[in-house]
C-alpha cells in the first residue's frame, strides 16, 4: 500500500514522461550534451526517486537525457558532509546542505556561484523561499526541500497523545525513546524546551542545554539518523524527533505511527543545491540543478521523498497527492511558531561540539573494558612466568 495514491498518479506521468522524451531532450538547457561527462552528486540517504517503489530513477532520467552519468553517495547529517568536504577527501559538484550550513559553506569560501543563465527553472521556486538569510543575495543555492521536525509517536504504545517535547523526558517510556544522532537538532530539542533560543551565542545556555541532554540520556534506547525508519516501522521505539516527509513515509509501513508539532515550537529548515569549490564539472552540475526544476521531474521527487517543495508548480497542483497536506504544509500559526538554524560562530560551535562529545562517552560503562583488560594482562604475566620456568628448567638441563 505504500505511497498507492502517489503511484497512481505517477504511473500515468512517467507513462507521457516516457514518450515525450523519447528524442533527446530539446530544453535550450540542455543542447551542451555533454555526453560521456559526469558528475559527483552528495546528498542525504532516501532524498531523491532512485527508481523504487514505481516511481522514475532521477538520476538515471538525467543521465538518460544529458548523456552525463551521475556518481551518487550518501550522508547521514550536515555535520558529515561538512567533515568531508573539509578534509578534501573527495571532490563533489552538487551537495544539498541545510540552511545554517549553506551559510558556513559561504563564509568558509567553499561554495561556487552559480551562473543563474544555466538555471533557467528558477523562477519556478516561490518567492518565499528566496533571499533567506543564509543566501540572501541568491548567488550560491537553489531550493530544494523544505521541512519542519516534530515528534513522531507510535498511537498504540503511549498511554496518551502526546503535545510537548518534555514526552522525551518521561520515564514511563524509559529505554523506548530515540534521539537525533547530530548535535544541532539534539541540542534544538533541549532549547525549545528550556525556551531558549536555537542560535544562542551564550554558553551558560548550551551548558544548561546539555544538561538537559544529559538528563534525557539515561532514557534514551539509541541516538539515531536513518535508523529511525526500521525503528519506528517495526514497533521498535515509542517515541522519536525527526523530519516531517520521513515521517509520512514511515506512516505507510505502519498505520500506528502518529507525529505532532510540539506546543514549544520547532526547527524550520530549507535544503538547497550547492556547487562545491574546486568542481571540475560547473556546467553540467548546473544542468543537474535545472533539471531538478523541470515541474515534472520537481513532481516525480515530491511524490516520492514526501517533503515539502518550494516550487510552484508542485504546491499548486491539485493532482499532487500531498497537496495541502497539513504535515508538510501547516497552518499559518504552527510556521509562526519556528526557528531557522543560523550559522554559529567558531567559539559558539566548538562549545556545542565539546557537549556533544561529553554527552556521548559521557555514561559509557567501562566495566567489561577494565576485565578484560586486567584479564589479558594477567594472561601476559602468566604467559612470561611460564616461558620463563621453562627456560630455567633447560638451562638445568
Amino acid at each position: 500500500m505504500k505511497r498507492l495514491i502517489s503511484i497512481l498518479t505517477l504511473i500515468f506521468m512517467s507513462a507521457s514522461l516516457i514518450t515525450a522524451t523519447a528524442e533527446p531532450w530539446d530544453s535550450p538547457s540542455y543542447k551542451a550534451q555533454l555526453t560521456g561527462e559526469y558528475i559527483n552528486v552528495y546528498n542525504w540517504g532516501e532524498y531523491i526517486a532512485d527508481g523504487s517503489e514505481g516511481t522514475l530513477d532521477l538520476n538515471a532520467e538525467f543521465t538518460r537525457r544529458t548523456g552525463i552519468k551521475v556518481n551518487y553517495t550518501n550522508y547521514a547529517s550536515n555535520e558529515d558532509m561538512y567533515a568531508k568536504l573539509k578534509s578534501g577527501g573527495a571532490t563533489y559538484d552538487v551537495i544539498i546542505p541545510s540552511d545554517y550550513m549553506v551559510q558556513r559553506l559561504i563564509n568558509e569560501n567553499m561554495l561556487e556561484k552559480i551562473n543563474f543563465d544555466n538555471i533557467t527553472n528558477f523562477h519556478y521556486i516561490d518567492d518565499r523561499y528566496k533571499n533567506l538569510a543564509f543566501d540572501p543575495t541568491n548567488e550560491f543555492s537553489v531550493p530544494y526541500t523544505v521541512g519542519m521536525v516534530g515528534l513522531i509517536y507510535n498511537s498504540e504504545m503511549v498511554s496518551e497523545a502526546p503535545d510537548s517535547w518534555t514526552a522525551m523526558w518521561d520515564e514511563q517510556y524509559s529505554g523506548d525513546i530515540l534521539m537525533f544522532n547530530n548535535p544541532r537538532d539534539a541540542f534544538a530539542i533541549s532549547q525549545f524546551v528550556l525556551g531558549l533560543s536555537l542560535n544562542t551565542h551564550t554558553p551558560d545556555d548550551w551548558a544548561l542545554a546539555y544538561d538537559k541532554l544529559l538528563e534525557q540520556k539515561p532514557l534514551i534506547q539509541s541516538y539515531v539518523m536513518d535508523e529511525i525508519f526500521n525503528k519506528m516501522e517495526n514497533n521498535e521505539a515509542i517515541l522519536a524527533p525527526y523530519y516531517a516527509g520521513d515521517f509520512l513515509s514511515m506512516k505507510d509501513n505502519n498505520d500506528a505511527l502518529e507525529f505532532v508539532y510540539p506546543k514549544e515550537g520547532t526547527n524550520y529548515f530549507v535544503d538547497a543545491m550547492c556547487i562545491p569549490k574546486g568542481t571540475q564539472n560547473k556546467t553540467a552540475a548546473e544542468m543537474y540543478i535545472n533539471f531538478m526544476l523541470e515541474p515534472d521531474i520537481a513532481l516525480e521527487n515530491a511524490e516520492y521523498i514526501y517533503y515539502a517543495s518550494p516550487h510552484v508548480e508542485v504546491i499548486n497542483n491539485p493532482d499532487y497527492s500531498l497537496y495541502q497536506n497539513p504535515v508538510i504544509y501547516p497552518d499559518a500559526e504552527t510556521l509562526a511558531n519556528t526557528q531557522i538554524f543560523e550559522d554559529l560562530p567558531t567559539e559558539t560551535m566548538q562549545v556545542m561540539t565539546n557537549y556533544w562529545d561529553e554527552l556521548k562517552i559521557d555514561g559509557y560503562d567501562y566495566t567489561t573494558y577494565y576485565v578484560c583488560f586486567g584479564a589479558a594482562i594477567i594472561g601476559v604475566i602468566a604467559l612470561t612466568i611460564y616461558r620463563n620456568h621453562k627456560k630455567h628448567k633447560y638451562d638445568y638441563d
